[in-house]
């Protein structure tokens, strides 16, 4: 028998184990920006930040998404080394 023919029966010939696997069900998915859409998931309900309405790679536009201030402290120091590198150059 090939060997091909002996890993296909290997693997072909075993069902799935019954009554472990979780139920498949219509999920709702909710982002932050209002987007709701549905799909299938193991859970019936799914809250996302960033969905393909709101991604800057789908939209094209810019937006910051703010995490206990870290953009506007990246700003204020991007604004303060801007004067240094004029005066240097």
């Amino acid at each position: 028998m090939p060997i091909r023919a002996v890993i296909a029966a290997r693997y072909t010939s075993s069902p799935m184990k019954a009554e472990i696997h979780p139920e498949y069900v219509t999920a709702v998915v909710r982002c932050t920006c209002g987007n709701e859409f549905e799909t299938r998931s193991t859970k019936s309900e799914l809250r996302v930040e960033i969905c393909s309405n709101c991604h800057p790679f789908y939209t094209g536009r810019q937006k910051l998404i703010d995490t206990g201030g870290r953009v506007e402290r990246f700003q204020r120091r991007v604004a303060r080394s801007r004067p240094r590198t004029a005066a240097t150059k």
